[in-house]
């Protein structure tokens, strides 16, 4: 009997060599749900699946069930995002996007509106100026834990709920309540000092279109300050570190 099958268009995430030519794809469906498909013959160079299934790229699959995995059996491109490929530092910025996509998208959790933010996001990415390519990433990651729950509080105190004013030159953060504390709270909540632009680019970016951003990056060391403030809260609320977000502290490409 047939194996029931489904079509559906995905975004891929992660690829991890199985056997000797076959492929296991993390991808981000468009029901916002995860999904690991075993592609066969993948990493031969006669496959088709080898140019269609490359990371970061938008694509329709047909896929039969399986028992644990999933088998691929067709895939359409639907958009490469080859720029984010061919080049280091855009594909340096792209990576996180998809680390943090694989760690917070669940299987058989529908949240429609990642898919939709991480495809739009990726479209942008792919053709933005390299320097407004950190404040991109850091905006998908922000963007990515309010919709899965875990929005940072970053005007608002994260205990008591009191307005934090804008323009300080620093200001107070609690990774464990989610967001800044007032001066009142910090003597209540394990706390560290941060920049206060730093602080405000990252709620800048959290409601801002990723298109805006790209017309209007925020200078880089306030998107890096943004950048560290989210690698905070997903080590806190999602327990891991973001490898790819470390590389993107060290690198040196921006």
């Amino acid at each position: 009997m047939a194996s029931p099958t489904y079509a559906t268009r995905a975004i891929v995430l992660r690829k991890t060599k199985l056997k000797e030519s076959d492929l296991i794809c993390t991808l981000l469906d468009e029901s916002g749900a995860q999904r690991r498909v075993v592609a066969k013959g993948a990493r031969k160079p006669t496959s088709s699946f080898a140019s269609r299934m490359e990371l970061f790229c938008e694509v329709d699959v047909l896929c039969a069930e399986g028992r644990s995995l999933d088998v691929l059996k067709e895939a359409r491109v639907a958009a490469a995002h080859a720029p984010l490929r061919d080049s280091l530092e855009l594909a340096s910025a792209a990576a996180p996007m998809a680390e943090l996509l694989g760690r917070l998208a669940q299987e058989d959790l529908a949240q429609p509106r990642l898919f939709q933010c991480t495809s739009v996001a990726l479209g942008v990415l792919e053709g933005a100026s390299v320097p407004a390519a950190p404040a991109l990433c850091a905006a998908h990651l922000l963007k990515s834990l309010a919709l899965g729950g875990l929005r940072p509080q970053l005007a608002s105190c994260a205990v008591c709920g009191a307005p934090v004013g804008p323009g300080a030159p620093a200001r107070h953060l609690s990774f464990a309540e989610g967001g800044v504390v007032c001066p009142r709270c910090r003597r209540l909540v394990e706390c560290q000092p941060v920049d206060g632009p730093a602080v405000a680019a990252a709620a800048w970016l959290l409601a801002t279109p990723f298109a805006a951003i790209a017309q209007e990056p925020p200078p880089l060391g306030e998107a890096f300050g943004a950048l560290r403030i989210v690698q905070g809260l997903v080590r806190e609320h999602v327990g891991v570190r973001l490898r790819s977000c470390e590389f993107l502290f060290s690198c040196a490409l921006f």
